[in-house]
């Protein structure tokens, strides 16, 4: 069956929404760093319709900043931002990780002390983006298993403004090894502790971010 013009042009800006959006997500789009329809086309290959397309949604997700004069850019954010996005971080996957809980069989465990290795070993690389994905699959991976996908959907909403302030932080703190709260979280998850891992979760997805803004 052929694709009429119309389903090409979504299907091409929906390749770009995502992809850009992984991207600035992962952190590997600087804060502040100015974006053209132009150049998003040229990148993906793609015309400025979908491109255009892409942006819109990414701005009404507040993943880009568009200036009265027209021009976008990833958002930089003040400390009192940081310290509301942190925030939505603690009340949103404190709750996640606590569904998740009665659920987390041996299997998921060993799945997230995999991840962890991953997310070790790109800090002992200092690939910060590697870190930065690999972190967020080590969460996802576990509040996948709290069957909340609203839920789940508002947390990746606030990792998606957060990455490319997430990839500065990366580069202030100089990580070499994994989170040690990632720790906790497993061995919380390995003794059936909801406030332990209530604790652990709240005290990983906050503590980085409050250092940036001290």
């Amino acid at each position: 069956m052929t694709q009429r013009p119309v389903d090409i042009v979504t299907a091409a800006h929906e390749r770009v929404y995502r992809a850009l959006r992984t991207r600035i997500m992962h952190g590997e789009i600087e804060p502040g760093q100015a974006l053209t329809l132009r150049g998003i086309g040229r990148d993906f290959g793609v015309s400025m319709t979908p491109a255009r397309e892409a942006v819109r949604r990414l701005v009404a997700e507040g993943a880009l900043f568009l200036s009265s004069s027209g021009r976008v850019s990833t958002p930089e954010l003040n400390n009192d931002r940081i310290e509301e996005l942190a925030a939505l971080r603690a009340l949103l996957e404190v709750e996640l990780a606590s569904r998740a809980l009665p659920r987390a069989h041996i299997a998921l465990i060993h799945r997230m002390i995999a991840i962890d290795g991953t997310v070790a070993d790109a800090a002992a690389s200092r690939d910060a983006v590697g870190y930065i994905r690999a972190n967020l699959e080590f969460h996802r991976t576990l509040y996948l298993r709290a069957q909340a996908p609203a839920m789940l959907a508002m947390a990746e909403t606030v990792w998606l403004q957060l990455g490319p302030t997430m990839r500065a932080l990366y580069g202030r703190l100089r990580r070499t090894d994994s989170p040690r709260y990632h720790k906790l979280i497993i061995a919380a998850l390995k003794a059936g502790d909801e406030p332990g891992l209530r604790l652990a979760v709240r005290t990983d997805v906050t503590q980085g971010l409050r250092f940036i803004t001290s």
